[in-house]
């Protein structure tokens, strides 16, 4: 969500409008994926982060949290109406900011954050090793990454099910699957100037609420969101089969599906 996805402004306002209607529960499944990943960038109290496509503000939120009043978080996306449900949320803060841009070619100020983080924002960049190489002049020296991005769509039981069940495969949008490779990452990180790069492994299942719950996210967001998005009239032939599968996935705590992801870590 770091990056313009076309000209249209209407794709946008679909994905905004989308993703506010199931914000809440969305926020709990995909939140223990992106602390995984603040785990591993280990921020501390005082320093200075840039949060990449930071989308309606959780982890804006965890992350201020962290690094205390005397630290600052900066959040960068290219979706105003994001942008403006993460400054509400985080309104009583004095301790962040947003820039409504393009992280790819957007001047942030040389060396002026100790490290940047990112939850699935950065897949959709259109040249990924210019925009890395964007983001790490902003970074001090010895200045740290850290980002969770997806693994391959067939590893991950939380876009794959609903989307089998829907015979909907066909016409998934691969871009946020793009860093499904290691060594892509590698690659790219390494021509953008990174050192010490780290591709590890996560997998963790995730809740998102009860069955109700987990169906309307899945049918406005994720892989067969942004199909049904595109084609809604699909929306009431697929949603019985897509209610069956996931039904199969439902327990006590709620329907609980398996998310691949990759973390990654690097310095600059």
């Amino acid at each position: 969500m770091g990056v313009r996805l076309a000209d249209d402004p209407s794709p946008m306002l679909r994905v905004e409008a989308a993703r506010a209607e199931v914000q809440e529960p969305l926020d709990r499944q995909l939140s223990p994926l992106g602390l995984r990943a603040i785990a591993a960038l280990n921020p501390t109290h005082g320093e200075r982060i840039l949060d990449v496509g930071c989308g309606a503000g959780q982890t804006i939120l965890q992350l201020a949290e962290i690094v205390g009043p005397t630290g600052h978080v900066a959040g960068v996306d290219i979706s105003s109406g994001f942008l403006a449900i993460a400054s509400r949320r985080s309104a009583s803060l004095s301790n962040v900011e947003f820039i409504e841009a393009d992280a790819q070619t957007h001047a942030f100020p040389p060396r002026s954050y100790n490290a940047i983080y990112s939850r699935f924002g950065v897949m959709a960049f259109a040249d990924p090793t210019a925009a890395f190489r964007n983001l790490r002049g902003a970074l001090t020296p010895g200045g740290r990454l850290a980002f969770v991005c997806w693994r391959s769509l067939d590893e991950n039981e939380l876009d794959s099910l609903p989307l089998r069940a829907a015979g909907l495969e066909h016409l998934v949008d691969k871009t946020p699957f793009s860093f499904d490779k290691p060594a892509a990452i590698h690659r790219v990180l390494a021509a953008a100037g990174f050192q010490d790069v780290d591709v590890s492994p996560h997998d963790q299942p995730v809740i998102c609420g009860d069955l109700d719950a987990t169906l309307s996210v899945i049918l406005s967001v994720g892989a067969l969101g942004a199909v049904l998005r595109q084609t809604p009239a699909l929306r009431p032939e697929v949603e019985p089969a897509v209610r069956r599968a996931l039904r199969s996935r439902d327990g006590p705590g709620g329907v609980t599906l398996g998310a691949a992801t990759w973390i990654v870590r690097a310095v600059s």
